[in-house]
Formats: structure tokens, sequence, C-alpha cells
């Protein structure tokens, strides 16, 4: 079963382009890193997988509930941080805490309390007292501390220092360890790598490509880099051969051809060493961020 399934889901403010024809599975157990620019359309895919949004077409279950019919039962059921969040200014810590756990009528008190005492927050400050990272920590032991089947994530990680993201992606690894399963938005794509087991990449309201993080890499283009190369010129006319870099005697290119292809095309240069690797997970990210991943 998919903890998360979209078809074709689409969302316009007016004429502006939210997001188009969104199409993506997230398997349960999964933890799915959710990435693209500023205005890609991560936060519209979240909002309107809430329900706080209503589509424009398309549809989308959450947890096998429909988004429209059983938006209720969803917000009841997820664990949800917002990027930006925002509390009563005169509440303490403490008092947003629990009054998160009486909306959702669960008594989460001890559940709290160790997650406060993980995160290092004092919950005695009021909200207006609190720096961006302390007001992130609310909101993360707000969305955890009912212990759901499933945490929406949206740039949860800012404004936290080192030590504290550590100690976030060690809950959210227990939790994903007993069954949990997790969309992560997030513009760190070094996050992304070293804590998920999934990626999708949307870029202008569409989704370019979603999977496990080892197909993504090992399907995208090999790095191959020369040294002591004296003319590239004959790489450059490879059809399967981009996004070249000189500096001095040094060549490095992306390779998504035959290995014959390129071997064939090798043996009539001179060089001095060569390198061929797979990409790492981040530089796969990194081609869809970049105008090579329009």
């Amino acid at each position: 079963m998919q903890a998360i399934k979209t078809e074709n889901l689409t969302k316009y403010y007016g004429k502006k382009r939210g997001i188009i024809d969104v199409s993506l599975e997230v398997d349960e157990g999964a933890v799915m890193g959710f990435i693209g620019p500023n205005g890609a359309g991560k936060s519209t895919t979240i909002r309107t997988l809430l329900g706080l949004l209503f589509p424009t077409g398309g549809g989308a279950s959450v947890l096998g509930m429909d988004i429209i019919k059983d938006k209720t039962r969803i917000l009841e059921s997820v664990g949800y941080l917002p990027p930006e969040t925002a509390f009563y200014s005169g509440m303490r810590a403490h008092e947003v805490i629990e009054l998160s756990a009486r909306l959702r009528k669960k008594d989460c008190a001890e559940e709290a309390k160790r997650l406060c005492d993980r995160l290092e927050l004092d919950t005695k400050r009021r909200v207006r007292e609190l720096s961006l990272g302390n007001k992130k920590k609310v909101g993360i032991v707000c969305a955890m501390q009912h212990r759901p089947r499933l945490y929406i994530f949206d740039e949860p990680t800012s404004g936290l220092d080192p030590l504290i993201r550590r100690r976030f992606f060690e809950l959210l690894a227990e939790r994903n360890a007993e069954g949990a399963t997790v969309l992560l938005s997030s513009h760190d794509l070094s996050e992304v790598a070293k804590s998920c087991t999934h990626a999708a990449m949307i870029r202008e309201g569409r989704l370019l490509a979603s999977g496990r993080l080892n197909e993504l890499a090992g399907a995208g283009a090999k790095q191959v880099a020369l040294k002591g190369i004296r003319d590239a010129s004959p790489l450059k006319k490879l059809e399967n051969a981009s996004t070249f870099e000189e500096n001095g005697d040094e060549l490095s290119f992306l390779y998504s051809g035959s290995a014959k292809e390129l071997v064939s095309a090798l043996s009539v240069l001179e060089f001095s060493d060569i390198d061929i690797r797979e990409q790492e997970p981040e530089e796969v990210f990194m081609r869809y961020y970049s105008s090579e991943g329009k």
C-alpha cells in the first residue's frame, strides 16, 4: 500500500501555475526526500495533499483516504510541520504542545517530554521569546508527539543548529524503523542524500523523477574525468556527453551512452589519467536544480 498516491494532481492559483499533473507514489515505510528550487511546487503539493488547498484537477490519497472527502481524518492522522511555524505569541511552549495534544484528543505528555529533552527545548518560555530554531522545535514536538503513521515535514531543519539537526534525524530514523513513513521537503541536498531512502524531484510544477536513491543515481549519467588531455574536441561531439568543464589540461563531463561508444572515442585521444564513476545522489539532485535539469 502507498502511504501517499497522487494521480495527475494539479493546482492553479487563478491563471498562475502551482503544480501540473503530479503523479507520485510514496510507499509505506519509505523516507522520501522531496526536492526542487524555490517555487517548484513542493509546498503546494504538500498543502494540497493535506486538504489545505483544493486541487484544480487530478486526485490523491493519503493513508488510503481521499484528500477531498477525508481531509479532516487525514489531518488527524498525519504529523505535519509547515515551513514557517506560527503560534500564539503569549503562550508558553508547553502550553502550545499541550493544546496540540488536546486538539487530537490524546494524552501525549510522556512522549512530549521525551521529545523536548532530546531537542533541548525550554518549554517554560513564551513563544514571543523563542528564536526561530526553538519555534521550529515546538513545531517538531507537536508533529511527532502523537506518533502518527505518516510524517510530512516541509523544510523542518531551517533554523536548527547542527547538533539538534542530527538529533532530529535520529528521531526520524527511529520512527521509520518502527514502520512510519516520512515525506521530507528540503533544500539541503546532502541532508536528503544521507537521510532518505527515496527521492522525488520537482521543477516548475512538474515532477521530473522519483524512486529509490540508488536507482536514481544509477540511472543517471556517469561522471568522466580526464587529466593531461591535449584535444577534447572529439569528446564534445559525442551525442550522450554533456556538461563539460575544463581546467587547464583537465576535463570532466557527464556521459549517459554506451561504454563501447565512450571507449571508442577515448581510444584516439592522448591523456595521462582517467576516472569514471557513478554520480553521488547530491550530484544527481543538482542537475535538476541547474539549467540542464529543465
